[in-house]
């Protein structure tokens, strides 16, 4: 919206090409996303308490929880309103790959919206049905999926690039919606599952939206994608803005969130914002090097799946509780202890799956 604004107001002054600059647009969106987020923050608080949206505890989660009976949550549809508010501010409405990006984010998060509605509102303790949650999760991101694969205007756009060698290019055809769609998805409940502690899930997801930025950037400049060994995609950059709107607001959202939280994300929040990492890294065509960055979201995910197939088939359980951060939690570490150590290894993970842009 406001780069076709300093467009028109450059042919009267020059000056205002520097709004035309992805990396200038990428900060400013981060830091809109930022304010709105701490400006309309205590104000949104305020109605969740009102609107009785405050969050129920299981009896059979840790006891240090049960104190955190009646937070508000729903938390997550602010983040969505910032990331919005400023994507459509400082990007560039003409790229195809932002309004996929927001349209997916948008619905992944009514899918969420509705069932922490059932839940909390309703006091429907189902929620949403998995069956109706996962076919609403299907049809976005394959509706997404099968867009982006007849809309690809060149080979690059389809093929997956393996990390450390920059002239292995592997050609997915149709495996691209497959793959694309498993991406969408599954990381929208990997995040969804993460988000189980005060400022857990939020703080990883920022950092791999930083990294993201980046690699968006490279893709999508000729002659960093050159220099740097990797597939030029034309548009790809403009994902940049996406991801410093994401940063910001991930940011904003952990200032009322952090341990005490005063609010929770709910499945409106992290199902949105796994849904939008999985499918940026997709449109970055760098999925191999996200399962890496995303490590954190994935050990919780597995923890899940090793947890209940092992009591299906044994009748005995690997961790205390899953997923994993609960264990730490039920072997006796503070909240703030398992959050943190948990940030640590997800910024080793990002740095290591940034280190790939030079290691080719």
């Amino acid at each position: 919206m406001l780069t076709e604004l300093f467009r028109w107001l450059a042919t009267f002054n020059p000056d205002f090409n520097v709004f035309g600059y992805i990396t200038l647009r990428g900060i400013l969106s981060a830091l809109t996303a930022l304010a709105v987020s701490l400006v309309l923050g205590p104000s949104f608080i305020r109605r969740l308490v009102r609107g009785q949206a405050q969050q129920p505890i299981r009896e059979l989660g840790p006891k240090s929880h049960f104190a955190k009976a009646g937070t508000p949550t729903m938390g997550g549809a602010l983040i969505l309103f910032a990331i919005v508010v400023s994507t459509l501010l400082w990007a560039d409405l003409g790229n195809r790959y932002v309004w996929v990006v927001l349209l997916v984010t948008l619905a992944f998060g009514v899918i969420g919206w509705v069932d922490d509605y059932r839940k909390l509102v309703l006091r429907d303790s189902r929620g949403l049905p998995a069956r109706w949650k996962y076919l609403a999760q299907s049809a976005a991101g394959l509706a997404a999926a099968i867009y982006l694969y007849r809309s690809a205007q060149s080979p690059a756009e389809t093929q997956l690039i393996v990390p450390f060698f920059k002239d292995v290019l592997i050609p997915l055809g149709i495996a691209y919606v497959v793959v694309t769609y498993l991406f969408i998805v599954g990381f929208s409940n990997a995040v969804n599952l993460t988000d189980g502690l005060d400022g857990l899930a939020i703080m990883p997801a920022v950092f791999i939206a930083v990294a993201l930025g980046i690699f968006a950037y490279a893709t999508g400049h000729s002659v960093f994608s050159s220099y740097l060994g990797i597939p030029y995609i034309g548009g790809a950059g403009e994902l940049t803005v996406f991801c410093g709107a994401l940063a910001g607001a991930g940011l904003g959202f952990l200032w009322f969130n952090t341990y005490p939280a005063q609010v929770f994300m709910g499945d409106i929040g992290a199902l949105a914002m796994g849904a939008a990492l999985g499918l940026i890294a997709v449109l970055v065509r760098q999925e191999l090097v996200f399962c890496l960055m995303a490590g954190v979201f994935v050990m919780e995910t597995v923890s899940v799946i090793l947890q209940v197939a092992s009591f299906k088939l044994t009748g005995r359980r690997i961790f205390r509780m899953a997923p994993i951060h609960h264990h730490f939690e039920l072997k006796g570490w503070p909240e703030p202890r398992v959050i943190v150590r948990f940030w640590i290894i997800s910024v080793i993970l990002v740095l290591a799956g940034l280190a790939t842009l030079k290691i080719r």
